[in-house]
């Protein structure tokens, strides 16, 4: 019995040495120590030896299962790996692509909603504009006429690093320093990330995008914004896409205005998402005030302009049918699958 416990030792590290791959593994395992292998064949047979040989072929007949299981374990762990390492070796990341789903050839819904507007705008002869999200408060808040008692520039609302450095609460920043070292005409778009103190919830996050528009030149006025802001909106949600201004107030911009786009559901007839009133407010715009103008050093008397701003989140979620925004951000490959 000693033979064949020596011999079924060799023959398993012999047929473990050829092994390629899991299942082959399993196999083995199972031939050799499974309930009908042949170690428990072995095992069984023990019955018709001496008192004295029954303790020795045990002692043996343990340390060759427990060679066997341990090699089998090690082996295991290096098919793991192998596999592994082709696997990430496979895997090429596109750096082209940042919103692109490795392995499923999608993209983010969020890339998805930022690139369609941006080819709007490019369309229409706008550039892309960029700034830092860590920006003074003189950028952020004096610059577009907000006062210093303005309930925006409370720490409620904003993230301050010191009294004076701020995470952005808008892109409109970039709209200033644009303002500040280029003459007009200008005409540009400033996507981006911005950050405001809310709590996490379906419809609020304390991270953000928005797409904010500018045009400065002579002769601009409030038609030019309506008719860009009519493009976009049935570019994005369908022809049939009807939009309706509000008047609002914004520091920044005079005269101000809400802008509302017909419900991308019901199309204005009244449903559960426009809570029945056939209006789903979009974002926000209007004249660039002259104020402004004259802080980035542009004669307004000669010049006018308009701006606006959106949230991707809102037009992405309006887009999707999406009820909460913390599914955008959440990485659940269940939901991003989906697109």
């Amino acid at each position: 019995m000693k033979e064949q416990l020596n011999g079924i030792k060799i023959k398993a590290e012999q047929e473990l040495a050829a092994v390629a791959g899991l299942k082959e593994l399993e196999d083995l395992r199972v031939n050799y120590l499974g309930k009908k292998g042949e170690l428990t064949s072995v095992l069984r047979g023990m019955g018709g030896l001496s008192a004295e040989e029954r303790p020795i072929i045990g002692q043996l007949a343990n340390e060759v299962r427990n060679l066997l299981e341990a090699s089998i374990e090690q082996a295991k762990t290096e098919l793991i790996n192998k596999e592994r390492e082709a696997r990430l070796k496979a895997e090429v990341i596109d750096v082209t692509m940042p919103g692109k789903i490795q392995g499923m050839g999608r993209r983010h819904p969020l890339s998805m909603v930022l690139n369609q507007i941006k080819d709007v705008f490019i369309g229409l002869g706008y550039e892309i504009a960029e700034g830092p999200d860590v920006e003074l408060d003189y950028y952020n808040f004096e610059a577009l006429n907000i006062p210093k008692d303005h309930p925006a520039r409370d720490v409620q609302d904003t993230f301050y690093i010191k009294d004076n450095i701020l995470l952005r609460t808008q892109t409109s920043p970039v709209q200033i320093r644009v303002m500040e070292n280029k003459k007009p005409p200008i005409k540009i778009i400033c996507p981006g990330r911005v950050y405001r103190s809310d709590a996490v919830d379906a419809t609020h996050s304390p991270i953000f995008h928005q797409v904010e528009g500018l045009v400065i030149d002579r002769g601009v006025t409030m038609g030019d914004l309506v008719g860009t802001l009519q493009l976009f909106a049935k570019s994005i949600f369908g022809e049939d896409t009807k939009i309706r201004l509000r008047p609002h107030h914004f520091p920044f911009t005079e005269p101000s205005a809400e802008v509302d786009i017909s419900c991308w559901t019901c199309g204005g007839k009244g449903c559960r998402v426009c809570k029945n009133e056939g209006w789903i407010e979009i974002l926000g715009a209007g004249m660039v005030h002259p104020k402004v103008l004259e802080a980035c050093g542009i004669d307004s008397e000669v010049y006018s302009g308009f701006a606006f701003g959106l949230g991707v989140e809102r037009v992405t979620m309006g887009k999707f049918y999406i009820d909460d925004l913390r599914l955008l951000f959440e990485n659940d490959l269940r939901f991003l699958k989906q697109f």
